[in-house]
């Protein structure tokens, strides 16, 4: 197997044309306030129907050759559509190769583990796709916002924020550049959605009968929390998009653009990968007659 250098990973991320693209020099300097597709633009959902066609054929190549890893993350605040972009985005791909892994609250078990661990053993084979639905940049997200939740994650007093993030920050920088360099595509994406837009799908989570139950008090309480979650994000940009591993923060107000754009940078990082089918078993032409012979026996009995 050929191993991918940081370069090569940069080069074919380097690719991919999106507006969406976080930078990679931390210049940010407040949250990305873009929410809405843009005007001029239409016809996502057909667009998002042959963009999932397109990618069928890179993902066969990659499961047959198995020389490369896709790692997919998604991101948001709660009513974000996750679900449902994860859910569209890859309906027609072969589920052969496709794992969804959903991380919820950490288990006991799990907070006796560094946190990079419970995402670690979900990681993609050679071949494969993992597509983590929330990931370890809860931990620098939920977790910093709720410092209280450390208390269960270190034995006596949890290390102080100024020692603390910038640990995991480097962490998740060295962990990822790791990955990239083992041949794993490494894909971030931050669904952004306003708070108007959150709010509006909370109502219509309370208000309808056969959505209800996807809502949660725990949602309404944790939406007050919007301004520390957008300064946690801003750091999160700016201290883990790389060009090994880049974020894309994607309006989310349009469920269906917001489908579109994902299903795309996935399409074009694809593509740029130089991926090929494996060496076919040369079948001396004797042996290929005599194999086609009793097979051809076999239809016409």
């Amino acid at each position: 197997m050929a191993w991918a250098k940081d370069a090569s990973m940069k080069h074919f991320i380097a690719a991919i044309e999106n507006p969406w693209l976080v930078p990679f020099d931390g210049s940010l300097t407040e949250p990305p306030r873009n929410f809405t597709a843009p005007a001029d633009i239409g016809g996502c959902k057909k667009k998002l129907s042959e963009t999932r066609k397109a990618i069928r054929p890179f993902q066969r190549k990659l499961y047959a050759a198995k020389q490369f890893s896709v790692l997919l993350v998604f991101q948001a605040l709660d009513a974000a559509g996750k679900d449902g972009a994860i859910r569209e985005v890859f309906e027609d791909l072969d589920p052969v190769n496709v794992n969804v892994a959903a991380f919820k609250r950490p288990t006991e078990r799990e907070l006796r583990h560094d946190f990079l661990w419970r995402t670690a053993k979900k990681l993609p084979e050679r071949g494969d796709i993992a597509v983590f639905n929330r990931s370890y940049y809860e931990e620098v997200l939920t977790v910093r916002v709720h410092p209280e939740f450390l208390d269960a994650q270190y034995a006596g007093s949890p290390p102080t924020p100024d020692a603390l993030w910038p640990l995991r920050y480097q962490a998740i920088r060295e962990h990822e550049r790791h990955l990239a360099a083992a041949n794993t595509l490494i894909l971030k994406f931050w669904l952004n959605v306003s708070p108007a837009e959150q709010a509006r799908r909370f109502l219509e989570r309370l208000d309808t009968p056969e959505k209800r139950w996807k809502f949660s008090l725990g949602d309404i309480r944790e939406s007050r929390f919007r301004d520390a979650y957008d300064e946690a994000v801003l750091d999160m940009f700016n201290e883990t998009s790389r060009p090994w591993a880049p974020w894309f923060c994607v309006p989310a107000d349009d469920p269906w653009y917001l489908r579109w754009q994902i299903a795309d940078i996935i399409r074009q990082a694809m593509a740029a990968l130089p991926l090929s089918y494996p060496p076919v078993e040369e079948i001396p032409a004797e042996t290929t007659a005599e194999v086609r012979s009793l097979l051809d026996s076999r239809i016409t009995k």
